[in-house]
């Protein structure tokens, strides 16, 4: 029997998360998106602690488009990140494939100094 595409999107979420895992000096910059959202945060797994977080949804992110959206989030992580000493991460995609809005979130953030 096929999988939904929900239980596919778990499974792959929990062979990631066997492998990507956050700490102190390289927290997991973990991305969620919904149809119409997406949001960033970055999370140091040891303490069990957000240490920023972004989402389309702020007050300060203006889009028109949905990619837009995700460029300005990944900017304003990358921009978060720098301001609290963070300047390394390891990406967690979350079981979304690398492509289109996640690949555009990640990007940016790259462009504004993270590294992973």
């Amino acid at each position: 029997m096929a999988l939904s595409k929900l239980e596919r999107r778990a499974r792959i979420k929990r062979r990631i998360r066997k492998i990507v895992f956050g700490t102190s000096t390289k927290p997991r910059l973990s991305v969620y998106r919904s149809n119409k959202e997406i949001y960033a945060q970055i999370v140091d797994d040891v303490n069990g602690v957000t240490l920023a977080s972004v989402s389309s949804r702020d007050k300060d992110i203006k889009a028109t488009t949905k990619g837009e959206a995700a460029i300005a989030v990944g900017k304003t992580i990358g921009e978060k990140a720098l301001t609290k000493g963070i300047e390394s991460v390891a990406f967690d995609r979350n079981g979304y494939l690398y492509h289109g809005r996640v690949k555009v979130l990640a990007d940016a953030a790259r462009e504004a100094g993270l590294k992973f």
